[in-house]
């Protein structure tokens, strides 16, 4: 609960609270349940999604961070609760790899916040997590990026870090903020002395939103975000359930409309918070001004194989941003053909699974296929760095 509300505000939240959102939640419950009993769908995951559509639908976003812990608030409260695990249980491996350590950054809004052991990583992760733009970071991403990435390089004998970028949600800030807080943060990584080919970028939702936007500035500097010249590819770029386009046309939305914790009107409700009016109604009329690769021309793609050496797209087979992801892929894969890119279509999970697992602190389907894909590729990097 990190804003300040004023009478009036207070009293429609309760209002929503109490007389709008048990009702929905309910309804949305027993249509999850139903649906998830006849297509044979793991129903508490698909439950989670039900609740967390009301939440994201019902509520604005000033609303939705009232309500919730800051993003600075979670990473400090994880750490805390991981290290003190780790002190019960005895476990060096996590103890030499956590503490909480928050770098900031030369706008002095946004930060870094590290996960892993920064001092002895040679492979390193910026991730930015989803949310819409209006939510701030939760537990489960933290726990993914601990699972998937941080464990992942223990097992392949590689130190690996997460740097997380705490960026300024909406309505506070709106494009290009963000956008130059993730350049800010690529830079900083850069100028410390790590190379391009020892870094990974990627988030979920609108942090692949985000993550896309900063592969397209680095190909095409747009003002007023730093630029940034590599001196080589980045080693890869990741982006589950990603977000990249204005439309809600594709066939996707209209399939997994009942099921999936997302929405048109969801989807449309963050573009308008974070572009603004102008941008969104355009709809990809204007392509030279477009943020999101899907309202580009295809052309501002080319090069992309000389920013990043490989590329992985997942997304949930109910969700309805899938067709984003596909599209995307098909994009890049015309663009760059030499291009190393895997897709991944998950069968029966919906948007942003990995997260879900993640707030169970659990590593299921989801999180398992991000880790073995991490595992690969911090193997390849080992024999190369040897060779």
């Amino acid at each position: 609960m990190s804003l300040e509300f004023s009478k009036l505000e207070k009293l429609q939240l309760a209002f929503r609270l109490i007389f709008l959102a048990p009702w929905q939640i309910s309804f949305n419950i027993l249509r999850s349940l139903l649906l998830s009993l006849y297509r044979g769908l793991p129903i508490q995951l698909y439950l989670t999604c039900a609740v967390i559509r009301v939440v994201l639908g019902r509520f604005s976003p000033r609303q939705i961070q009232y309500l919730s812990t800051s993003t600075r608030d979670t990473y400090k409260e994880w750490v805390a609760r991981k290290i003190s695990r780790a002190k019960r249980a005895n476990s060096a491996d996590v103890l030499g790899r956590l503490r909480c350590e928050i770098e900031p950054l030369e706008d002095g809004t946004s930060n870094l916040l590290w996960v892993g052991n920064r001092q002895n990583a040679r492979k390193f992760i910026l991730f930015f997590h989803g949310g819409g733009y209006i939510s701030p970071m939760l537990p489960g991403h933290l726990e993914w990026c601990w699972r998937a990435y941080v464990a992942a390089g223990m097992e392949a004998g590689v130190e690996t870090a997460v740097a997380v970028l705490e960026y300024t949600l909406c309505p506070a800030a709106k494009y290009p903020v963000q956008l130059c807080q993730a350049a800010s943060g690529l830079r900083r990584l850069l100028s410390s002395g790590i190379a391009p080919g020892d870094i990974i970028i990627g988030g979920d939702s609108a942090g692949a939103n985000l993550t896309a936007q900063l592969l397209c500035h680095i190909l095409r500097p747009r003002q007023p975000a730093p630029k940034i010249d590599l001196t080589e590819s980045l080693a890869a770029t990741f982006m589950v359930s990603p977000w990249l386009g204005m439309r809600t046309s594709h066939a996707s939305f209209k399939e997994n409309h009942a099921v999936d914790m997302l929405s048109a009107t969801i989807v449309d409700k963050s573009a308008f918070e974070l572009f603004g009016a102008e941008l969104v109604e355009s709809d990809g009329h204007e392509p030279a001004k477009a943020p999101c690769p899907l309202d580009m021309d295809p052309s501002a793609l080319v090069g992309l194989d000389a920013v990043t050496r490989e590329l992985y797209v997942t997304a949930g087979e109910l969700e309805v941003l899938r067709d984003h992801g596909v599209e995307f892929v098909k994009m890049v894969k015309t663009c760059n053909p030499g291009l190393n890119v895997r897709l991944d279509i998950q069968e029966k999970m919906a948007h942003d699974f990995i997260l879900l697992e993640g707030l169970q602190e659990r590593e299921g389907a989801a999180m398992g296929e991000m880790k073995r894909w991490m595992i690969e590729l911090l193997v390849r990097s080992r024999k190369l760095d040897s060779n």
